[in-house]
């Protein structure tokens, strides 16, 4: 059994981290909402998700951890999500956010968008985005059939069901920050508690910067700058659909604290750096609070390079 330590979240008032949005966003959009709404169906296109949607006892788990990848990657390092999702004392639940593949059973290194409803009545809706040839600069976003990631995971963990959810639009980017940096540095201004909250959100219009990773490194990643000449770096075109994890502040479990990955039905995915299109940008998002933290794994041996 992988090791697990459990981290129970104080409580927030979900109005006040709306505000907390508001005026997070207000620095950040020219134009922004935030409401408490019912989750609409997040099975319907384009948000194409496999539950309606984000309640019932959620949480967000970090399994594994960059150093699984860098400086040198650990192929024995892969997670099965029903596994996971019993870890988080939630067998059967629903489970998605962003992860690496299990290489073994792609044959290569790729983003994934974990997209799964784990137990006996499972449906696996995932996505990857890898690239072709290691030599060229294509790419493909295709379904990934498997249960299992490899290295490293961020995840919201749920029953999946329909709820209360925070609803986010947001337009015009003005500052500087990231759709999910901008709310999440709000959080750790405003709350002295670590916040952790999953969710969905669309680039519904604009254009957007994304990595793919290629092949696994020959050499060893030692530093920021030996990953990012190794990421193949894009500009991708909305919509996207993004899944997303993030956390305020870390309670000393060495966690990755903002990660999203994106799938489209166009064919572009990735994981999220910041939009490259301020002025015409749209957003939309769907988020939920997490009850508690569950840390799977943790590497013995940890650093902070790319956990960008």
């Amino acid at each position: 059994m992988l090791p697990v330590t459990k981290h129970l979240l104080k409580r927030q008032d979900i109005d006040c981290v709306c505000r907390s949005f508001e005026l997070s966003l207000g620095k950040n959009y020219a134009e922004h909402k935030v409401e408490i709404v019912d989750c609409p169906d997040l099975t319907v296109t384009p948000w194409n998700l496999a539950q309606p949607g984000l309640n019932g006892t959620p949480c967000v788990t970090d399994v594994g951890g960059v150093p699984n990848l860098i400086p040198s990657a650990n192929i024995e390092k892969q997670y099965n999500l029903d596994d996971v999702a019993k870890l988080c004392e939630m067998p059967g639940g629903y489970v998605i956010g962003p992860s690496a593949v299990a290489s073994k059973l792609l044959g290569k290194n790729a983003e994934l968008v974990n997209n799964v409803k784990t137990g006996e009545e499972g449906m696996v809706k995932s996505m990857y985005t890898k690239i072709i040839d290691d030599e060229q600069n294509d790419y493909e976003c295709k379904p990934y059939p498997h249960n299992e990631f490899g290295l490293l995971g961020n995840l919201f963990v749920s029953q999946g069901l329909p709820g209360k959810v925070i609803h986010i639009t947001a337009k015009k980017r003005i500052g500087s920050l990231n759709f999910i940096t901008c709310l999440n540095k709000g959080l750790a201004e405003d709350f002295p508690d670590p916040v952790a909250v999953g969710g969905t959100f669309l680039l519904t219009n604009g254009k957007t910067k994304l990595h793919v990773m290629p092949g696994f490194s020959c050499t060893p990643l030692d530093s920021d700058d030996d990953v990012n000449n190794w990421l193949r770096f894009f500009e991708m075109s909305g919509p996207l659909t993004h899944t997303s994890v993030f956390v305020s502040k870390d309670p000393g479990l060495d966690l990755r604290l903002e990660h999203s990955h994106c799938f489209s039905e166009h064919g572009d995915g990735g994981h999220y750096h910041f939009d490259t299109t301020p002025d015409t940008v749209c957003y939309e998002g769907y988020f939920n609070l997490a009850e508690a933290i569950f840390r799977i794994d943790p590497p013995s041996v940890t650093h902070m390079i790319g956990r960008d």
